[in-house]
């Protein structure tokens, strides 16, 4: 466990990626050594970082897996025949946007996340097994996968034992399933399947389009969506759409009720609930408060030119 931690530090002093301060202190500049204090607190947050599953052995990381980086031939990128134990080396599971559906779960290839209804909310079973787990394959994980969950609330995580004795991961209360017949990013070809199978939102629950979607401020600027919690955690992408890709990178951070502020501008976010963000280091300049995926927040109607610069508990 120590190990991962300390990479994880080494990862983010490397990069210069995040420092947090308190309200006041103002932001390092990027490239420049930051004081013993704050690379102290880059530690702490990095600690805070990983936690693991008492049940399953599984490890907890906000972030994303680029930006934890995750070996990008296994996992869920890993090849259809590889084998279970290089699937299960990590695993994401992500807010976004399937098939118009939105926020909906999708996993670290971009593949839809869906719910089976004959599976009771809470249960901890799995009715989908033989035959029907050929084409509804289960989220699985064992112990020392690395979990991933950008924009999802970890309280909402938890597993379930099967029947052949694999952890699968559980969302809101119900078990996590693939469909065999979604190829690629935004397929959702299972969705209504024999009007029992659904794609799942953050909270376990029907993804709908997001014109439908309760409590949707699409970042607007003033308060969280209605019935919004804080948000624990938050995952900040350095481009547009939530990129952590080529010349992108993302971090994941704590939310705590200090101010707190990033190394350089962020101009897209996935919160797990509300989150002030400020234009300027210190908690400073323009605000908003969003308790959804921000994917431009240089645009209106966030409006911060230069991207996020620093943030704190909503």
């Amino acid at each position: 466990m120590r190990r991962k931690q300390v990479g994880i530090v080494a990862a983010l002093l490397a990069i210069g990626v995040v420092t947090l301060t308190a309200c006041g202190q103002g932001a390092t500049q990027s490239g420049s050594a930051a004081p013993a204090q704050e690379q102290a607190q880059v530690e702490n947050a990095a600690d805070n970082a990983v936690e693991t599953d008492a049940t399953s052995g599984v490890d907890l990381l906000r972030g994303t897996a680029n930006s934890n980086k995750a070996d990008q031939n296994t996992g869920d990128r890993a090849p259809e025949n590889a084998p279970v134990e290089t699937r299960q080396k990590w695993v994401e599971l992500r807010a976004g946007n399937a098939g118009g559906l939105e926020p909906a779960v999708v996993n670290g290839k971009g593949l839809s996340v869906y719910w089976f209804s004959d599976d009771p909310v809470g249960g901890g079973v799995s009715n989908c097994n033989g035959e029907c787990a050929k084409t509804w394959p289960a989220i699985t994980v064992t112990k020392g996968t690395r979990l991933f969950f950008p924009g999802i609330r970890k309280e909402n995580i938890s597993f379930i034992k099967r029947q052949d004795g694999q952890f699968q991961v559980a969302i809101g209360g119900r078990p996590a399933y693939l469909f065999n017949k979604d190829k690629k990013a935004g397929d959702i070809l299972g969705q209504n399947v024999g009007n029992k199978w659904f794609v799942m939102n953050p909270e376990g629950k029907r993804a709908v389009p997001k014109a439908e979607a309760p409590g949707q401020n699409n970042g607007q600027q003033g308060q969280p969506a209605p019935g919004a919690k804080p948000a624990n955690s938050v995952t900040f992408f350095s481009g547009k759409n939530q990129k952590d890709f080529d010349d992108s990178f993302a971090v994941g951070v704590k939310v705590e009720s200090k101010c707190a502020d990033l190394r350089g501008g962020f101009l897209s976010l996935n919160p797990d609930g509300a989150v002030k963000i400020w234009s300027e280091p210190g908690c400073k300049g323009k605000s908003a408060v969003v308790s959804t995926a921000v994917n431009d927040a240089s645009a209106a109607p966030i409006g911060f030119p230069e991207g996020v610069k620093s943030y704190i508990a909503a």
